[in-house]
């Protein structure tokens, strides 16, 4: 054998070894990944989360908001809220509410500092089952935004309350008379 020949089996191998190693995109060997049951590996990466919408005119400040569990009747539910976009000097204010059916734990008021994305976890207990909403006020420069975060506990589906009663027109359309208020 000569140079050339010995440096071709060295490619050759070279080629063999790379092809037969196992890719992964996160730096980590497939064989690790492989071992773990499906329910383990995704069980650690939190949900993600949901930008509430922005309103024109609002305060300017961009929430992103996730549920770190499902919410149980008379468990506590943290709910992780990201604020984004903060520019006034003085920064922002928010403040929290709760629903009927859900109660608020640990501060109702939040101070945003100008510039920098704030992190906060607040904590709700469902005390009936149904939908009920945490209510973020968001203050910015005068301007300000409301944006409600649903809670679903159990299967309960929210129930519309009728006050009004069901009449015909002349045309046989139906419609719900309801007393002004």
């Amino acid at each position: 054998m000569n140079i050339r020949s010995n440096s071709l089996m060295a490619v050759a191998c070279l080629a063999l070894a790379t092809l037969s190693a196992p890719a992964a995109a996160d730096g980590e060997p497939a064989s690790r990944n492989a071992r773990q049951p499906a329910s383990q590996r995704h069980a650690a990466a939190p949900a993600p989360m949901t930008t509430a919408p922005q309103k024109p005119g609002g305060a300017g400040v961009k929430l992103q908001y996730r549920l770190d569990a499902t919410p149980q009747l008379g468990r506590a539910t943290p709910i992780v809220l990201q604020f984004e976009g903060v520019s006034e000097a003085d920064g922002a204010t928010v403040r929290l509410s709760a629903d009927s059916g859900l109660t608020l734990q640990g501060s109702n008021t939040l101070t945003l500092p100008a510039g920098k994305r704030t992190t906060a976890t607040v904590v709700v207990v469902s005390e009936t089952e149904g939908l009920a909403y945490l209510n973020v006020f968001i203050n910015q420069g005068g301007a300000s935004s409301a944006i409600s975060i649903p809670v679903q506990t159990g299967t309960a589906a929210p129930a519309l309350k009728s006050t009004g009663e069901m009449k015909s027109t002349p045309g046989g359309d139906s419609i719900i008379t309801m007393p002004v208020k």
